[in-house]
């Protein structure tokens, strides 16, 4: 993104201009966030497109977009490392913060026949990744790289991915087409309504009571009626919107933090580990407090598959990808460190998909050992600076 915001800009700043900034962001990262959801689960509804997957594609699109964007001018720039730390970082901040903290706010609901499929996605594309990254490693040593033909392999399989998630979406909206008349027809002849699993009983009881007071009124609009066209300007106006305003928020913090002489380590450790992945958290929250959760757990895995496909692939179009490089500021922790950590995070979160499948939803336990593996991630990365050695840049 700093490319697109020039990061001296900032520094340029007054103290009082740099806290105006961060007021402004916050605001605005709200509001763009509040958008985004809107137009995302109302195109959801309109056509009848199960959340997950409006998660898994426009939404982690709208949100990875201006990241690749970046990586890509970056690697034509001569600074090609970049984009893997950055997306290797963004996948364990995705998965291990972000579901982690939704899985601990609330219970995730599952959409079976989707999330199995999109996960062993989300999970084939990270191990394809590692495993290139230390099959080259261990070929050509400290000379590595992800050449031009990774690209275009990733490119090819994303497109392959949207078009298979198209298919995957169709038939699970006709699988739910045909399962609800049955569980209303057993509903009725018993005289009770349809049984929710019994750990979404607890979340639909407080929604059935926001429902009551939100339809109490006749003047209440229908989201429906909203036309499609409005409905992608605003998703796609609310995602420019909340990469722009994370981007400022972040440099606007990370300056004053500099000049109250915060040690860079901690900086490096926390806020920039922290920047790029700020959109999918805010949006994620967002969808849980607007009564949408399914659109967190698409976004987590969409955001984690374009990761892989999207941004490392056309980065490695644009110019081969050093996996230990020095002046790229990706050292051999990145091998050590930071590629097992990504994937320990997804082997984790594939276990809970296996239980959470069975019991119709995540648990909201399953969100401590996620984001204490996030924990211990950011503190080895602090531990690795203070030691001397400078961790990558990662999101």
């Amino acid at each position: 993104m700093e490319y697109l915001i020039p990061t001296d800009w900032f520094k340029d700043l007054p103290q009082w201009g740099l806290l105006g900034l961060v007021a402004v962001s916050l605001y605005t990262l709200m509001n763009g966030a509040d958008w985004l959801v809107e137009g995302a689960s109302g195109l959801a509804r309109r056509f009848g497109v199960p959340e997950i997957i409006v998660g898994a594609t426009i939404v982690s699109l709208g949100t990875t977009a201006p990241e690749c964007a970046v990586s890509v001018m970056a690697a034509w720039d001569g600074k090609s490392g970049l984009a893997l730390g950055n997306a290797v970082g963004s996948i364990i901040a995705d998965t291990g913060l972000i579901f982690g903290l939704g899985c601990l706010l609330t219970v995730l609901p599952v959409n079976r026949f989707l999330l199995s499929r999109q996960g062993w996605v989300q999970f084939g594309s990270a191990v394809l990744l590692a495993g290139l990254c230390y099959g080259s490693w261990f070929v050509r040593g400290s000379s590595a790289v992800l050449p031009f033909w990774v690209g275009g392999l990733f490119l090819a399989l994303l497109a392959v991915y949207m078009v298979v998630s198209v298919g995957w979406s169709r038939q699970a909206g006709a699988m739910d087409a045909g399962a609800l008349p049955v569980a209303v027809d057993v509903a009725a002849e018993s005289g009770s309504k349809p049984k929710l699993p019994r750990l979404q009983q607890e979340d639909a009881r407080s929604q059935d009571v926001a429902e009551q007071v939100t339809t109490g009124s006749e003047a209440q609009p229908d989201p429906d009626s909203d036309g499609p066209s409005r409905l992608l300007i605003l998703l796609l106006l609310g995602a420019a919107i909340v990469v722009g305003s994370s981007h400022v928020l972040i440099e606007s913090v990370t300056v004053l933090a500099v000049r109250l002489s915060i040690p860079q380590v901690v900086i490096s450790a926390t806020l920039v580990a922290f920047g790029t992945s700020l959109p999918e958290l805010v949006v994620g929250m967002t969808a849980i407090r607007r009564g949408h959760p399914e659109l967190l757990v698409g976004n987590v895995i969409g955001a984690d598959v374009l990761n892989v496909l999207f941004v490392i692939g056309a980065s490695a179009i644009a110019s081969p990808l050093p996996i230990v490089d020095s002046g790229a500021r990706i050292p051999e922790i990145f091998l050590i460190v930071h590629l097992p950590t990504m994937l320990t995070i997804l082997i984790l979160f594939r276990l809970f998909i296996f239980r959470a499948v069975r019991r119709d939803a995540f648990e909201r336990w399953m969100g401590g050992p996620l984001v204490l593996l996030y924990v211990a991630y950011v503190v080895v990365q602090f531990v690795i600076g203070v030691g001397g050695q400078s961790p990558p840049i990662v999101s």
